[in-house]
């Protein structure tokens, strides 16, 4: 009976192990794919299935958007100079969804490639402005004193980092002063080096407290998108919970969402805060609509007004959008929110052209996730690819 039992022990552990290996062989082939031109449309909307991941649940009463007057999208839209056609830039840039709100109701609605209303696609770096949302609730609540005050009087764990006494505010608006590369084609890059950590097992909060410093926090708007991973421990420390129960507590039930969402896990159980967020289009839009109504769902206030604004208003030099020696890209940066320019838009935008579009002064929301193939090829194709989408969006809000 010893022997059976032991035997059946030794096989069970033989089968885990192998089965452990699979799935890290798995999830080695779906981060190594990125930014190599390979297609991803098969990749981006089952990421959840091949990592470790903790669960959003619908909201207890989902708010669906009523269907509203449609609109034609327009056959062609100029960018720099030249006119585009929406058709050709739709299929080239791999788009799996398109989702237009007008005044809170669907304009238009198309779902391609593997994209569908019910399918949960990775967000990437839209989630970032999922976290800044609710380090605004916790800013309400009273978690966080003030954001001037330095992360690391609530997140020990970064003290003698890069982030040693640099303030919450510097953090959210991309400017830790830390060192950075982003370069999402060189394999040796800061951010493909943290995004192996889910292929390969390891800690983000280690990752993250390996920093160094490199400039004077508050001086120049350098994108980092271990910025949002420190600002998801520091959602940690003061909820006393996790991201996602917190988030599922405070956002993604108070604005309604319809469907079941995914957090991606490092190996410790920590959320991969920066861009590993899984939902459906209709739910990434209700994130722009509570921002566009100014924090409020059906008149009950579920991010403060105020903090929205602040989020989306550049208000130091090294923020400002445009040819901007103090920032490595010419967009505008508010709290984890885009600014493209002066005209009161702003965007969540995550890589291979995902978005999350809001044009107040027209009453629009516009969703994209797409699996743009030729995404982080060069630097410079993967900017153009952004400043296209942002062109065809201003096409669609006129």
């Amino acid at each position: 009976m010893k022997v059976r039992l032991w035997l059946f022990l030794l096989m069970s552990s033989i089968f885990v192990l192998a089965c452990s290996q699979d799935q890290q062989k798995g999830r080695l082939s779906w981060v190594s794919s990125l930014f190599t031109g390979a297609e991803q449309a098969q990749n981006f909307d089952r990421a959840y299935s091949v990592f470790p991941t903790s669960r959003l649940r619908a909201a207890t009463t989902p708010r669906a958007f009523q269907v509203g007057s449609p609109v034609t999208l327009p056959k062609s839209f100029d960018f720099s100079g030249q006119q585009v056609q929406v058709d050709e830039f739709l299929e080239r840039t791999d788009t799996s969804a398109l989702l237009i709100l007008k005044e809170g109701q669907i304009a238009y609605e198309s779902y391609w490639l593997t994209g569908g209303p019910d399918v949960q696609w990775i967000s990437m770096s839209v989630a970032k402005s999922f976290i800044s949302a609710l380090v605004g609730i916790a800013v309400n609540q009273g978690f966080i004193e003030s954001i001037e005050d330095p992360v690391t009087k609530y997140v020990p764990q970064l003290n003698g980092s890069a982030y040693n006494n640099v303030s919450i505010k510097n953090i959210l608006q991309m400017s830790s002063g830390a060192s950075w590369n982003e370069d999402y084609g060189d394999p040796e890059s800061d951010i493909n080096r943290s995004a192996r950590i889910l292929a390969v097992g390891g800690s983000l909060d280690e990752f993250s407290a390996s920093l160094v410093n490199e400039l004077e926090p508050g001086t120049y708007n350098r994108y980092n998108s271990t910025d949002t991973q420190v600002l998801g421990m520091l959602l940690r420390e003061v909820a006393g919970t996790s991201v996602s129960e917190y988030m599922q507590q405070q956002l993604w039930d108070p604005m309604g969402a319809e469907s079941d969402a995914f957090w991606l896990l490092d190996s410790e159980g920590v959320e991969m805060a920066y861009g590993g967020l899984n939902a459906t289009a209709r739910d990434y839009a209700k994130l722009g609509e509570l921002y566009r109504q100014k924090g409020k769902v059906n008149g009950r206030e579920v991010v403060p007004s105020s903090w929205i604004q602040a989020s989306i208003t550049p208000d130091a030099p090294h923020l400002l959008p445009g040819d901007n020696p103090l920032s490595d890209f010419p967009l505008g940066y508010g709290y984890q929110w885009w600014i493209p320019d002066t005209s009161g838009d702003y965007s969540a935008i995550g890589v291979y052209n995902q978005f999350i579009y809001v044009a107040p002064k027209r009453g629009m929301v516009i969703v994209k996730l797409s699996a743009n193939s030729a995404y982080g090829l060069s630097e410079e194709a993967s900017a153009q690819s952004e400043f296209e989408s942002l062109a065809f969006f201003k096409a669609l809000t006129r």
